[in-house]
């Protein structure tokens, strides 16, 4: 898919390119539909913990880092593939930094979650 230049900045624009972009990801990645299922399941979770409204805060922005790092990984990934189909060494290397990006999202995602969850609960 061809975008044709244009001048200017155009905020209309400029939000149908980062929908569109959210919508092509999520159809396409099943890694980002998984994380999408993580922020609903945890925002529902969120609803219900009887915790401080800033412990809340906190676990609810939290699930978005996955989301951050799956589209970081996605956009790496296919400027990857744009380059070369090829096996090279630097192309596995700048995937596997991608899916680096997301595991440590994860990771800091599930210490944030415990670190809130421990603090709110056992005064921590």
């Amino acid at each position: 898919m061809k975008r044709e230049k244009q001048s200017g900045f155009s905020l209309w624009r400029n939000l149908k390119h980062s929908i569109s972009g959210l919508i092509e990801v999520t159809k396409n990645e099943t890694p980002m539909k998984a994380d999408i299922l993580l922020l609903f399941v945890g925002s529902a979770i969120v609803l219900f913990l009887d915790i401080a409204f800033a412990y809340r805060a906190v676990l609810f922005i939290s699930l978005f880092l996955p989301l951050f790092a799956e589209l970081i990984n996605s956009a790496i990934e296919r400027t990857v593939d744009l380059i070369t189909n090829d096996y090279h060494e630097l192309a596995k290397a700048a995937k596997d930094a991608g899916s680096a990006v997301v595991l440590l999202a994860l990771i800091v995602t599930g210490l944030i979650w415990a670190s809130v969850l421990y603090i709110a609960y056992f005064g921590g």
